[in-house]
């Protein structure tokens, strides 16, 4: 594992507006020194919509190829959750875009049942762990936070080492009603996974007129936050250190102590 330079663009998306929201969060990635991988918000192009079929892209539409663009212009993977059309079905799919524009994709499991995305997405069925820098990361969406066996870490086999995964990335719009869990949730989410925590959520107010306080966050394993945002527009790069985290889990091996489970379909 290297130091990985983590950059947070926490932005007040454009209601419904693809094109702006592309003009938008590019000016506000183009202006961050070097980074190894840049976080942005949930539904990013068009905002956390009750009316998102008919403006869902497709995965060969211009919201996953400017994405790809602007990873390869900055050297750096970029991720941010889309709407897109696949079939006849919606999904609410986090893109892991790599600068040589090769991607990985997830595909939010918890549908916020609440506002009725469950209606109007399909849910994913499957944990996404990538590798950057040797780290390995756990992207999530929004509503995933709050179901600790979903987000589970658990021990590799000895003969590999370390846990499934070293951070967990939560991309949000995640309303400012709601503040207080999405603080504390993060902060439980690192302490009990023995991982850095990283989440991302918008500002501003939305079509729906709900408003969104920001809170985006770096937490270590502890749960302490090495950088926290307002509720303004706000843009941030923090450096992650290995050593920090591993001699943590070397202290405190509470995985030693973890119940043995499969996650089910």
């Amino acid at each position: 594992m290297q130091a990985l330079r983590v950059a947070l663009v926490q932005g007040d998306t454009r209601w419904h507006d693809a094109p702006a929201n592309r003009a938008y969060y590019g000016a506000l990635v183009r202006q961050l020194p070097a980074s190894d991988l840049i976080v942005l918000p949930e539904t990013l192009l068009s905002g956390f919509s009750n009316d998102i079929a008919a403006s869902a892209e497709p995965m060969d539409g211009e919201g996953v190829a400017w994405l790809r663009a602007l990873a390869g212009e900055m050297g750096a993977v970029i991720c941010g959750s889309l709407a897109i059309r696949e079939g006849g079905t919606v999904y609410n799919r986090l893109l892991w875009m790599r600068p040589d524009g090769s991607f990985a994709q997830y595909d939010k499991r918890h549908l916020f049942r609440m506002s009725g995305e469950h209606t109007r997405y399909g849910s994913g069925g499957e944990r996404l762990i990538v590798e950057l820098k040797g780290w390995r990361v756990l992207p999530q969406v929004c509503y995933d936070l709050r179901f600790p066996v979903w987000l589970r870490n658990r021990r590799l086999a000895a003969a590999t080492g370390g846990m499934e995964y070293d951070l967990a990335v939560f991309v949000a719009n995640w309303p400012s009603p709601r503040r207080n869990a999405w603080r504390t949730l993060l902060r439980a989410r690192a302490m009990e996974n023995l991982c850095c925590v990283v989440g991302v959520n918008r500002v501003g107010v939305d079509g729906n007129d709900l408003r969104y306080a920001g809170d985006s966050v770096v937490l270590d394993a502890l749960g302490e936050p090495l950088v926290e945002c307002g509720a303004q527009e706000q843009s941030v790069v923090v450096t992650l250190d290995p050593k920090a985290l591993l001699a943590h889990r070397e202290r405190f091996p509470a995985w030693m102590d973890a119940d043995a489970f499969k996650l089910g379909d």
